[in-house]
């Protein structure tokens, strides 16, 4: 049996000419946070395209618990338990909270939006709903609608409908992006929780909340992988330190 939830082996893409994410092998064990961070233009959302199957590598493999799921399509990747959220808010704004996760864990059931269903299948999805709140922070809201909600609490709500899933494995892209501190601190302790029962891979702009919660790190630049290993160990790497951070002004 395979040690890794996830693993890549020589991932590429290219765009015509440009190799957007160049020979990347990396893996992420049970119960692991493996961020993912550089420049802007570095590949990091390429890859998390590529590893939710909402891109087509142009060469390497992705593996999932062992098994090949290279080109598979995004609904495929999902229904085998890989849940995905994007940069922007992916929310329905006139919905509850409670609705906009029974929306989400309805598309994992078979001929989910099939008019008669079985009285237990309603029941099945509004349990996963409402743990999907419970996992994120937003039971108290589970009546609020999703626009009424602050900015942070929409993202956590993202995070929930991921959740309403029923993934064993997160792709988080740039879950943090746009908050202030006190939002981003409520999203760090949110992922911290949910880290004690999901593999996820972590792209973040935000350091601080990365060297808060993740336990291994991978550094892009145009596309090729700088560094791959324990936090501590890639965060002290003299050519991350020289690449990532330019001249030294900041510090990790």
């Amino acid at each position: 049996m395979t040690a890794h939830v996830l693993e890549t082996r020589g991932l590429s893409k290219a765009f015509g000419g440009l190799r957007a994410v160049n020979d990347i092998s990396l893996s992420v064990a049970p119960c692991e946070v493996h961020a993912i961070i550089g420049p802007n233009g570095a590949g990091k959302s390429t890859m998390v395209n590529l590893l939710s199957g909402h891109l087509q590598p142009s060469a390497g493999q992705i593996l999932f618990h062992g098994r090949d799921i290279t080109g598979l399509a995004p609904n495929r990747v999902s229904h085998l338990g890989i849940g995905r959220s994007f940069q922007r808010t992916n929310i329905f704004p006139s919905f509850t909270c409670l609705e906009n996760c029974w929306l989400a864990a309805q598309s994992r059931l078979k001929n989910s939006f099939r008019f008669f269903r079985r009285c237990e299948a309603y029941v099945e999805v509004r349990e996963r709903a409402e743990r999907a709140l419970e996992l994120c922070g937003l039971a108290a809201h589970r009546d609020t609608l999703a626009d009424a909600l602050s900015y942070g609490e929409q993202r956590q709500l993202e995070i929930g409908m991921v959740l309403a899933t029923e993934p064993s494995f997160l792709l988080l892209d740039e879950p943090m992006a746009g908050m202030g501190k006190d939002e981003s601190a409520r999203v760090v302790e949110l992922l911290a929780r949910l880290s004690q029962q999901y593999a996820m891979v972590l792209v973040e702009h935000d350091m601080d909340a990365v060297f808060s919660i993740a336990h291994r790190l991978t550094v892009m630049v145009n596309g090729e992988l700088l560094a791959s290993g324990p936090l501590d160990q890639v965060r002290n790497d003299p050519a991350v330190q020289q690449a990532y951070l330019g001249d030294g002004e900041e510090q990790f």
